[in-house]
């Protein structure tokens, strides 16, 4: 009892003391404003270390790069262009587009350089897609109504240098859609002067010499050059260069395989080859005896085994190689539509170029030399063999066409 009485005082003290009385009131309201809040529920500790461990895996991307200011200028009438500025990306795909056959087939552009072979492109129809000049004075030598669709961007000299491959460069490069053959409109003054007369590239691997023969072809008044697969692309820089502007002039038909080149002639026409054997070789090769070190290829029943790293190139081993006859390359050999095949650098003609021209009834053609030399540049052979069946074509036309304004009278 006594007990009761001394605490009784205390809890009476602390009841009604005003301190406490607030404290307690606050508690309260306390306690209901967070039974209002929403609940945040933690991850558990294995699903924050599965989500940290798929951050290590895909880091966040950075921010992209802010995009240069764009100064665009008027270079004629409808005719606009921007000047490039540092670390402007269009700028290294140039060099991508000349280096990267893989990024020309695959994206289905190609570059051109210079004044002449832009030009000619627009003119044929080629498709501009980015033209890179250093002086608006380079836009005023071209057709500005092609230029209309493009984007044209002004650059410094130094760096048009440093992408050329010239010496001397011009200051003007362009990336183009890579020109397809079909749709192309060539000059009215090359298809006037186009002849029946075709080319054919055997594995021509120098990127000058293919150049030259292309070039070669277009003189000669070709209606056309198809380029089997292995010969060089023909829309590398170099061959354009060495081309000066043949591709442009005639259709050029690329990366066939030997089935599908008869479906691109002619009918009727005969394939005839280059060669730089002598005839009476030959007929001494041909006369020989089975056992002789003489035989020489017309000779010959079938190739013989070829090595490994050139299996690939020339095919197997064991293919057979027709006989053809020989002529000296300036007798008459033109008919109504002929076909030349000019062989490799390395490797000459291949078994499938005799056999296409031994199924056409056509023949060697020789281009004689003195003794002691081996073969002729295929560049040099092909405008040898390509002018002078021009020149017999020409003259074949000139005699049918007196034979129709003068008629012999029996």
């Amino acid at each position: 009892m006594a007990a009761l009485r001394s605490v009784a005082p205390k809890l009476g003290r602390s009841l009604l003391w005003p301190s406490r009385v607030r404290e307690a009131e606050v508690g309260r309201r306390g306690v209901r404003a967070l039974r209002r809040s929403p609940v945040r529920v933690l991850p558990s500790r294995k699903e924050r270390r599965a989500a940290a461990a798929e951050e290590q895996k895909s880091p966040p991307k950075p921010p992209p790069p802010p995009q240069p200011a764009v100064e665009r200028s008027s270079a004629g009438p409808g005719l606009w262009y921007e000047k490039a500025s540092p670390g402007d990306r269009r700028l290294g795909k140039v060099v991508t587009v000349a280096k990267s056959k893989k990024f020309r087939d695959h994206h289905g552009k190609v570059l051109l350089e210079g004044h002449r072979l832009i030009r000619d492109a627009l003119e044929a129809g080629a498709v501009p897609q980015t033209l890179f000049f250093s002086t608006v004075g380079h836009l005023k030598e071209l057709p500005e109504a092609e230029l209309k669709g493009a984007s044209l961007v002004k650059v410094k000299f130094e760096d048009i240098k440093n992408w050329s491959d010239l010496i001397t460069p011009q200051g003007l490069i362009g990336i183009f859609s890579k020109p397809d053959y079909a749709k192309m409109s060539y000059p009215a003054a090359q298809l006037a002067s186009s002849l029946p007369l075709l080319l054919i590239c055997d594995n021509i691997r120098d990127p000058g010499n293919l150049g030259t023969i292309l070039r070669s072809a277009a003189g000669a008044g070709c209606e056309k050059v198809l380029l089997t697969k292995g010969c060089v692309d023909p829309w590398e820089p170099k061959v354009l260069r060495a081309g000066m502007g043949a591709h442009f002039r005639l259709p050029i038909i690329a990366d066939l395989d030997w089935e599908s080149v008869p479906s691109n002639l002619p009918a009727a026409i005969q394939v005839y080859v280059a060669d730089n054997k002598d005839p009476n070789a030959w007929a001494e090769a041909t006369s020989a005896p089975r056992g002789s070190s003489r035989a020489g290829p017309a000779h010959l029943k079938s190739k013989p085994k070829a090595a490994p790293e050139d299996e690939d190139e020339e095919g197997a081993a064991g293919v057979c190689i027709p006989e053809l006859a020989v002529q000296y390359y300036y007798e008459n050999w033109t008919q109504a539509a002929v076909a030349v095949v000019i062989g490799g650098e390395t490797h000459g003609l291949s078994p499938d170029a005799l056999q296409l021209a031994a199924s056409t009834g056509g023949k060697r053609l020789v281009i004689p030399m003195v003794p002691g030399m081996d073969s002729l540049n295929s560049a040099m052979a092909a405008a040898i063999v390509l002018f002078e069946g021009r020149r017999q074509l020409l003259q074949r036309h000139k005699q049918e066409d007196e034979r129709q304004t003068f008629p012999v009278v029996g």
